[in-house]
């Protein structure tokens, strides 16, 4: 700037003072956005305008390669500058459409739309060969991206969702809302579809469950009503009104015309689908009802509450069986394992407690758990089980000698609510972010089992992702660099005749 002041003329002294380096700038500026935004106007992601920086002109011996350069060394006033701000706009405007061009690739990568705001929900991903890329890492990304999906996509809702329920039979799940409405959606790995949404209750739906032949929905409700709608026509079929005094907290089908209700004060009722009243009710606890099951023999129903009970009921008898001594943490979820013949219970301080079936008085092992609170329990097969609570994260565990076994599925925000579907395959769960995920956990069907007295690590089992997380372990890392270099090694020991010296004597 100081070797231009020497060539003002006074006529145009006060108009170049005018102009400072803010203005260039923002010209420069101004160009780049224009050709940026005719860049990404082009409907082909790969077919944008070449708008490279201009080639070199070749010197033929009569004109120089700077022509305020004279041949003699000398500089020529009358000469062209060639740092002159056009030629730094041009070299602008020519890096700015590379940028736009690497852009655009990225996004076609990341599956993001034009601004890079999200997924654009059509990502074409059919031009991506990660055989025609070098680099390691963007080759695991192609072909994260063009792997066929082994669980559903997630669902979002507006609405807080309370609980989730699998059909019997159908790819379907329902889901209750906060404000009374059940959502119906058919699952797949492809997408899911909504079939329908249900105005059930007036007040949060608290629990839904489909019946035995999957034709009717059961669901209860703050508003201490009971529903039975039909799935297909939405019309309510029965109404069982006021069917408790305090809001109705659970609810547990036993069979195609028997189901029982727990409350938020600890009241237990027994219905029949084939008459107006409770059959059955008992009250035996003081505080909420946390969940409700029976065996297949449907002789007893076991209910856990909220004040540290294990409370049985003889169903046949229609009175109380045996009530467990009372533990000083909320007993919140429970499932059957080992034939039948273990009964675990989860609670509040993240401990399981076992129990032999029939002996319910009284646990006859305890296992630590996860020490992160247990609300929610589901068996996955006869010996495992997967556990959730305020952590967000779905935990697997072994049943009888307990182990962890690794992390199955991972939430932002505490789990509200899990099942598993008909198949045993998938693993749905919902959280307090208005989400529900799916989880493919087909992989347990061949772990083997697990001896007493095993050695391991209890440290690196409760954080080890299973195959279902979406996290993966910093170990599977470099156990694929490792198989690397044994392959690089035994392809080289193969062309080796050479045999290794011995260090025996």
């Amino acid at each position: 700037m100081h070797t231009h002041e020497y060539f003002k003329t006074p006529a145009d002294e006060d108009e170049l003072d005018d102009i400072d380096d803010d203005m260039v700038v923002g010209v420069i500026a101004e160009i780049e956005q224009d050709v940026l935004n005719e860049s990404e106007s082009d409907d082909d992601e790969y077919d944008l305008v070449d708008m490279g920086a201009p080639e070199p002109q070749q010197n033929d011996g009569n004109s120089s390669s700077n022509e305020s350069i004279s041949s003699d060394g000398s500089f020529n006033p009358d000469g062209e500058d060639t740092d002159s701000d056009d030629s730094m706009i041009d070299e602008a405007a020519a890096g700015g459409a590379s940028s736009a061009k690497r852009r655009k690739e990225q996004n076609a990568i990341d599956g993001t739309g034009p601004s890079g705001s999200g997924p654009s929900g059509s990502a074409d991903y059919s031009h991506l060969d990660e055989d025609d890329e070098t680099d390691e890492t963007v080759r695991a990304i192609i072909a994260a991206i063009k792997k066929p999906r082994s669980a559903p996509p997630e669902i979002k809702l507006e609405d807080f969702i309370t609980d989730i329920c699998f059909h019997p039979e159908r790819d379907i799940i329902a889901l209750a809302t906060i404000i009374g409405d059940v959502h119906l959606y058919e699952y797949g790995n492809e997408e899911n579809k909504l079939l329908r949404s249900i105005e059930v209750h007036a007040k949060a739906c608290r629990d839904v469950e489909f019946t035995e032949d999957g034709r009717s929905l059961i669901t209860c409700s703050k508003d201490k009503c009971v529903m039975v709608t039909d799935m297909e026509t939405e019309k309510l079929k029965k109404l069982y009104e006021t069917a408790h005094d305090d809001a109705i907290n659970k609810l547990h089908v036993l069979d195609e015309r028997l189901f029982a209700t727990g409350d938020d004060a600890g009241t237990v009722k027994l219905w029949d689908f084939r008459t107006k009243d409770a059959i059955f009710e008992l009250k035996e606890v003081e505080d909420q009802i946390t969940q409700m099951l029976t065996n297949e023999q449907n002789k007893l129903l076991l209910a856990t509450s909220a004040d540290g009970y294990l409370t049985t009921f003889n169903i046949g008898a229609r009175k109380l069986y045996v009530q467990s001594e009372p533990y000083e943490e909320e007993l919140n979820c429970m499932g059957i394992y080992r034939g039948s013949s273990k009964l675990v219970a989860g609670t509040s301080k993240g401990r399981l407690y076992t129990y032999n079936w029939g002996y319910f008085g009284y646990h006859c092992d305890m296992y630590p758990g996860i020490k992160s609170p247990i609300s929610l329990m589901i068996p996955i097969t006869d010996r495992i089980a997967c556990v959730a609570g305020e952590d967000g994260n779905i935990r697997a565990c072994h049943i009888a000698p307990y182990r962890n076994l690794g992390v199955v599925g991972q939430h932002n925000m505490p789990i509200e609510s899990m099942d598993i579907n008909c198949s045993g395959e998938l693993l749905a769960s919902s959280s307090h972010n208005n989400d529900v995920r799916f989880w493919n956990v087909k992989y347990f069907e061949d772990f083997g089992d697990i001896k007493y007295n095993e050695k391991h690590n209890a440290y690196k089992d409760k954080r080890h992702n299973l195959p279902s997380s979406k996290c993966t372990n910093a170990s599977d890392f470099f156990a694929d660099m490792t198989k690397e270099q044994d392959d690089d090694d035994n392809g080289d020991g193969g062309n080796d005749t050479t045999a290794a010296p011995s260090n025996v004597t």
